[in-house]
């Protein structure tokens, strides 16, 4: 089985993709954000209140843990939307191009976001924070499409 197949295997791979990478993008978030805390000098006696380190971070470091922060919000977003194509897909099939594309998208831009939110890149921070969103809106508009087919 090759690499495009393992994706696309079945109506619904796009989707259940889509959570699994979303959910590697949080977890990803945290590797800028922890080398930022190693930075300032992260000790265990921080894990007792490790928010209020955030003044000894560096400004890269700052923006790393926002980043962290956006990305558990993107996730709440995006995961139910995903969660809501999947359904679709197996209930009806094969949803439009359009939301396979975006639900593969939005991890991709997610990651991007992160790199440009640490690096202080605002103008691509921007366009893919609202690009990643786009595509968390498709998600929802073709998924529910799908799912209201089925009363149909």
């Amino acid at each position: 089985m090759d690499l495009l197949s393992l994706f696309t295997a079945h109506a619904a791979a796009p989707y259940a993709w889509s959570l699994v990478l979303a959910g590697a993008v949080v977890i990803a978030s945290i590797v800028p954000l922890g080398a930022a805390r190693s930075q300032a000098d992260f000790t265990m006696a921080d894990m007792g209140a490790p928010r209020a380190m955030f003044e000894r971070l560096p400004a890269w470091g700052k923006r790393a843990s926002w980043a962290h922060q956006n990305s558990f919000e993107a996730f709440s977003l995006h995961a139910p939307a995903a969660l809501l194509a999947l359904v679709a897909a197996l209930q009806v099939g094969p949803l439009p191009g359009l939301a396979a594309a975006a639900a593969f998208l939005q991890p991709a831009l997610r990651l991007i976001y992160i790199a440009a939110y640490v690096g202080n890149v605002p103008p691509l921070r921007g366009l893919c924070w609202a690009s990643g969103l786009l595509c968390t809106g498709i998600l929802y508009v073709e998924g529910l499409k799908g799912v209201l087919q089925l009363g149909a």
